[in-house]
């Protein structure tokens, strides 16, 4: 093979993106990935014997769906030929599984790849690595997944003990910006997510998900998360998280984004596959880049990943129509937003809201962000998006897609 393939995103959706005990907690991430499977087949008509591959992206997995990419398939109803594999970028996991899917793709390596990104992380596992030996002596310690997750993504010489909360007033330090700031920036992540809900416009994305109760199974067919009742005054009393700690700490519940349950998948393949199948593609795959940073101050990486996928695709940010932020935190927005020269109330970034208002689903995270912008470019009539996230442990992530 001599050059690279095309690769094409077709039909994006995700499900609702619940909160932390919310409505979606009883399911598990496979219910929840099964679901999203299930669903993508039904609405694009896929033949399932045509996929080669399903890429699952999950950061907080058990062993009750190892690897998830591999058993929701098989539980959606896919063929046994279709392998799968499960894999962990912490924050960028979901965005780098379609990612992937686009390399075996342009490859040749594979002709249809199923890419999804599945949390749950209501349901994330508190483990021990100590009693298969035997009962220590004193007690059996459990390890918190989320919070383990968050202090030790930057190994034995970076360690984060604040998680990533600490890290975020790292940035707020080093770029002098304030609680007021943060709590407009996250102020208007909200009355987007807001508007776009009323409108409507997110329920071409959305497949409903059915949830068992004890009164019946209810349907959920809305994201929890976005606060039509917020304002300055309610953001500005609630306490920041690391306030005893310090008295300039400016990061709350209401200026980062949640803890999040949901699952979002799409097709990845050649524009030629595509027609054959009956698919409409509606990204094209332009460039994308990954980098490194200190783990002290992860929220500033996709600032060189950023630069790197444009640089790569000749374009600078006069270029793109839409630029879809993870919004992990407000103040590691707004730091990034400085370095690239971008308004922090530019129409173009997050149209429709982010991590702060929608929730942050870590592995789901990234395909839910993608599903979003698919619709914004078509309904902006825009031609380029840059997709982007910070990731725990000290990296970036981006990628620059084409409207098909």
């Amino acid at each position: 093979m001599t050059e690279l393939r095309e690769a094409v995103v077709c039909a994006p959706v995700r499900t609702p993106v619940g909160r932390f005990g919310g409505a979606l907690a009883p399911l598990t991430a496979l219910d929840l990935a099964t679901r999203v499977l299930t669903a993508l087949v039904e609405r694009s008509g896929l033949p399932v014997d045509a996929v080669d591959d399903v890429i699952g992206a999950q950061c907080y997995p058990t062993m009750e769906a190892a690897p998830i990419g591999r058993v929701a398939a098989l539980d959606a109803g896919f063929p046994v030929t279709a392998t799968g594999y499960q894999l962990d970028r912490r924050c960028g996991s979901g965005l780098q599984a379609v990612l992937n899917g686009a390399m075996q793709v342009q490859t040749g390596v594979s002709d249809v790849v199923v890419a999804f990104g599945v949390e749950s992380m209501s349901n994330a596992p508190y483990y021990t690595e100590e009693g298969r030996r035997g009962l220590p002596p004193g007690a059996l310690v459990l390890h918190d997944a989320l919070s383990r997750g968050r202090e030790r993504a930057g190994g034995r010489f970076h360690p984060t003990p604040d998680g990533n909360i600490g890290t975020a007033e790292t940035l707020r330090r080093e770029y002098g910006i304030d609680r007021e700031r943060q709590d407009r920036y996250a102020l208007q992540s909200h009355q987007r997510a807001v508007a776009a809900q009323t409108s409507g416009a997110f329920d071409r994305e959305i497949v409903p998900v059915e949830v068992p109760g004890r009164k019946g199974a209810v349907t959920v067919a809305a994201d929890e998360h976005p606060r039509a009742d917020t304002s300055l005054e309610v953001l500005a009393k609630l306490r920041p998280a690391l306030g005893r700690s310090d008295p300039d700490a400016t990061v709350t519940a209401g200026n980062a984004s949640g803890q999040n349950d949901a699952a979002a998948a799409c097709v990845v393949t050649t524009p030629e596959r595509a027609a054959e199948l009956g698919l409409t593609p509606v990204l094209r795959l332009v460039s994308w880049a990954v980098a490194g940073v200190e783990p002290e101050r992860f929220g500033i990486g996709p600032v060189p990943a950023s630069n790197r996928a444009l640089a790569r695709a000749g374009l600078t940010f006069d270029d793109l129509d839409v630029i879809e932020l993870n919004e992990a935190f407000a103040v590691q927005v707004l730091a990034c937003l400085a370095e690239w020269g971008v308004d922090d109330d530019d129409p173009r970034l997050n149209p429709r809201g982010s991590g702060i208002s929608i929730g942050h689903p870590l592995a789901a995270t990234g395909v839910r962000m993608l599903a979003t912008l698919s619709h914004e470019l078509a309904d902006l009539g825009g031609r380029y998006a840059l997709e982007t996230m910070c990731i725990g442990g000290g990296q970036g992530l981006a990628a620059v897609f084409e409207r098909a």
